[in-house]
């Protein structure tokens, strides 16, 4: 006792004072010994331990391994969940009753009253235990027309404002309740250690007392303590999320490998989770990262002994979207080695039916002790109970439930708006240009003025925030609409034109620009220069410079990046992140009141620090180390400027002419998507749903609901017709290191070929090379992912000059035949997937 109130005291000590390597140290030692000192120490509510042992006692095999199964709700319905006992259902990134994005709060509602009754359906041996629904409200309510989105977190840290963060977690909750969902997948609070990470914008902080402190606010904000929780309508479970080091993986890839020992990895990582269990949090999901090569969805010592026993975690512990088809040994819907690593929860969202199938046949056969079975329903049904979901009642029975007042309400708008304000960072403001003073002409330009999705960002509306317009977010307010309301207010005018074509010459110009939304995967990146995705809003800020128009840059992103560039071409540089639905916030601080003097000041500061460099200049593979601002820098009106006047621009990365993803979800480098038939051979495909010309081709986008992207192409005509990628530049492929690199596609065939289809290289038409794929895709397994390669020898043997190559891979043919592709990429293949082309074509 005394060792543990040492410690207790003296880590206390420490981060009351400022927040130093010495308590991240203690905070290790207390894992390893197994010292907790939460504030608020969970203890077992007798009653409801007695309550769970009871219910466990009458349940069967088959209804306990249900209890452990969270199915998707585009695959599952109110009738599975009664047949099948399951425990839990999902709705993942732009998931929606009915399939319809702009399902309304009746709707939801509809859907969630309907799997309750079916669950709490005893009627043929059900067990009557009611099931609890999961979304990803990873920043507002996102999935649902006119919620309140905040910021993301990487601004939401920036704010610097853990109080903020408990009124936001209520906020988020009070709308979820509003659908009759029971449970966020939220907050993240990985700390982010290379910026070229995709989710980076979902950490708070680079530094683990960010995520730390804002942890258990969010948590307090979205759960109340364990008895508001049973007994709160407003209050719903949270998640910390993904334990443990995702933010530390190499390369800064997603579900990467993150290379730390044990006591390294918890120093760096563990801090935001021992806050969140002071907070008790319910429920933990676990990271789709490995930790030194080990999948941790896998691993027994991260997930039971250090997570359940050493740092007291007595809650629910949830998989991933199909993270366990990742550990060794496993696929989707069989992986004892996850549940006897300690998952409780187990998210399949699409083959779940066969996972309930061998988890109990390797119940039965020993694989799956029972005691870990007894262990993980236990867990489940712990969450459950302190819920509230038997007294809560039906979904629509709730006191918040229905009231779409309460979706996108003023109040909450307000809360939104006052984290945007916060959030803004200024980096630069020479000669005090901002604030925008009364009565001045504004030029709002660049391609995120006016744009509610990419102010937004991912998980937004659709998985990865794409895919949508202004109309999809009711109620929101963009950049420059706010700009425009604020000028006008005191005597100003705004003129909206994206690529800075004015009409009145401005007194000053806002370009508003930055990164497009992206979600996980999508989002990795291979260096920090800005310039890699766009060097069109450099442009318009010189061209702006030239006219003399004094440039005020807004850059929306998702994480700090390398754009010295820009800020040398602007006057005054705001990083705006991703602010969500509230472009008033921007609004507030840049423009001055009637007397020109701030409504708000900047307070913002960076939570992450700024590169002065694209990629590390000593090792490609380590995150960039050169900062030109460090943690905690940001400038307030009338401070003495940081930068200097003339940063440098030369980058170190250089990209190579051809990259070797070519489609992964969404096109790569210069590559561009084309159809073509008789019509127009060459019709880049600009939108989706696309149709060629004489209609006998049509490609529709399949991410919406299963948070994969991937695209689906159907023929349906009497007209050849053809799909294809090309360069807008001859690529050689002759010099890729290995000569058996191959051409190799992730697809799934949806209706097999009426009539042959042809598999092309072309190195400038009419130099070609082809395979014939006819029989390929009429004999692999029809609605299954599959993966085949071709050599590129293949088509070099048929007639490609494979150091001229423009179109890399071409699908041509009539008739009937629909194929959707993951992934097209030139690398070295399987040899069991190798499609032999010793033939003639």
């Amino acid at each position: 006792m005394q060792v543990k109130i040492t410690f207790c005291y003296l880590y206390k000590q420490s981060i009351r004072s400022i927040t130093s390597q010495y308590a991240r140290l203690l905070l290790v030692l207390m894992v390893l010994l197994s010292v907790s000192c939460g504030d608020r120490e969970l203890s077992f509510d007798q009653d409801i331990e007695a309550r769970v042992q009871t219910i466990l006692s009458e349940m069967t095999l088959e209804q306990k391994v249900g209890q452990m199964v969270q199915a998707e709700i585009e695959y599952v319905t109110p009738k599975d969940v009664k047949t099948y006992h399951l425990g839990a259902i999902l709705n993942g990134g732009g998931s929606f009753p009915n399939g319809r994005k702009d399902a309304s709060v009746k709707d939801w509602l509809a859907l969630a009253d309907a799997y309750y009754k079916a669950s709490i359906d005893t009627s043929g041996g059900g067990a009557g235990i009611p099931i609890i629904w999961g979304t990803d409200a990873v920043h507002g309510h996102n999935n649902v027309m006119g919620a309140t989105l905040f910021p993301h977190g990487i601004g939401l840290g920036a704010a610097n404002d853990p109080e903020l963060m408990r009124r936001i977690g209520e906020t988020v909750a009070r709308e979820v309740a509003v659908t009759g969902i029971d449970w966020i997948f939220s907050p993240t609070v990985a700390v982010v250690k290379d910026y070229r990470w995709g989710r980076t914008y979902e950490g708070y902080s680079t530094e683990p007392s960010i995520p730390s402190a804002y942890a258990s606010e969010m948590i307090y904000g979205i759960q109340g303590d364990v008895q508001e929780l049973a007994n709160n309508h407003e209050k719903v479970a949270a998640t910390a999320k993904h334990f443990i080091g995702d933010g530390g993986a190499h390369r800064g890839i997603d579900q990467g490998d993150t290379r730390l020992s044990l006591d390294e990895l918890l120093e760096a990582h563990v801090e935001g989770y021992y806050a969140a269990l002071r907070a008790n949090v319910q429920t933990v999901m676990a990271s789709f990262g490995s930790w030194n090569g080990e999948k941790i969805h896998g691993h027994k010592q991260l997930l039971t002994h250090i997570l359940k026993q050493k740092l007291g975690f007595d809650g629910m512990l949830v998989s991933d979207w199909n993270a366990i088809g990742q550990v060794e040994g496993c696929t989707d819907d069989s992986c004892p080695q996850a549940i006897n690593a300690g998952l409780d929860m187990l998210m399949v969202p699409i083959n779940w039916k066969s996972l309930l199938s061998n988890t109990i046949a390797q119940v039965k056969n020993g694989q799956i002790p029972m005691s870990r079975i007894d262990d993980a329903v236990t867990r489940i049904l712990r969450v459950k109970l302190r819920l509230g979901v038997y007294e809560k009642g039906l979904p629509s029975s709730r006191s918040a439930a229905g009231k779409a007042s309460l979706m996108g309400a003023a109040e909450h708008r307000d809360i939104a708006r006052e984290a945007v304000r916060k959030s803004l960072v200024l980096l630069k403001n020479r000669g005090q240009l901002l604030p925008l003073q009364p009565n001045q002409h504004v030029l709002v330009a660049g391609d995120g003025a006016d744009n509610i999705g990419k102010q937004s960002g991912g998980w937004s509306m659709t998985w990865q925030g794409t895919q949508n317009t202004n109309d999809d977010f009711s109620g929101a307010t963009s950049i420059y609409k706010a700009l425009q309301q604020a000028m006008a207010e005191i005597g100003g005018t705004t003129e909206l034109n994206v690529q800075a074509q004015w009409v009145k010459k401005p007194d000053v110009a806002v370009v508003v620009f930055g990164e497009d939304p992206y979600a996980e995967g999508q989002g990795d990146v291979e260096t920090l220069n800005y310039q890699i995705t766009s060097k069109a809003d450099l442009k318009l800020m010189q061209k702006l410079k030239r006219q003399s128009i004094p440039v005020v840059a807004v850059f929306i992103t998702g994480r700090p990046l390398w754009v010295n560039a820009e800020i040398n071409s602007s006057d005054a540089f705001v990083v705006a992140w991703l602010p969500g639905s509230e472009g008033g916030g921007v609004a507030d601080v840049l423009v001055a009141d009637a007397k020109g003097q701030p409504h708000y000041d900047f307070t913002g500061r960076l939570a992450f620090n700024w590169p002065n460099a694209d990629v590390n200049s000593k090792d490609k593979d380590a995150p960039v180390q050169d900062n030109l601002l460090a943690v905690g820098a940001g400038l307030s009106y009338g401070m003495q400027e940081m930068l200097a006047d003339n940063l440098h621009e030369k980058p170190l990365f250089k990209r190579p002419n051809i990259s070797q993803i070519i489609f992964s979800g969404a096109l790569e480098g210069e590559w561009k998507m084309l159809l073509g038939d008789s019509n127009n051979w060459q019709q880049e495909v600009s939108e989706k749903p696309f149709l060629a010309a004489k209609g006998g081709l049509k490609v529709t986008v399949e991410d919406s609901f299963v948070e994969e992207n991937h695209l689906s192409f159907e023929w349906f005509g009497e007209h050849q017709s053809q799909l294809y990628w090309q360069s807008p530049s001859k690529v050689d492929l002759s010099k890729f290191p290995d000569p058996d690199k191959s051409i190799v596609m992730t697809y799934r065939i949806d209706k097999r070929p009426q009539n042959k289809v042809i598999q092309r290289m072309d190195c400038s038409w009419p130099c070609s090379g082809t395979q014939d794929v006819t029989e390929l895709f009429s004999t692999v397994p029809l609605g299954h992912w599959v993966q085949s390669g071709i050599s590129l020898s293949c088509f070099e043997k048929a007639g490609a000059n494979l150091s001229e190559v423009n179109t890399p891979i071409l699908l041509t043919t009539s008739g009937l035949f629909a194929i959707s592709i993951k992934d097209v990429r030139i690398a070295e293949a399987d040899p069991e997937i190798m499609v032999d082309c010793n033939r003639e074509s």
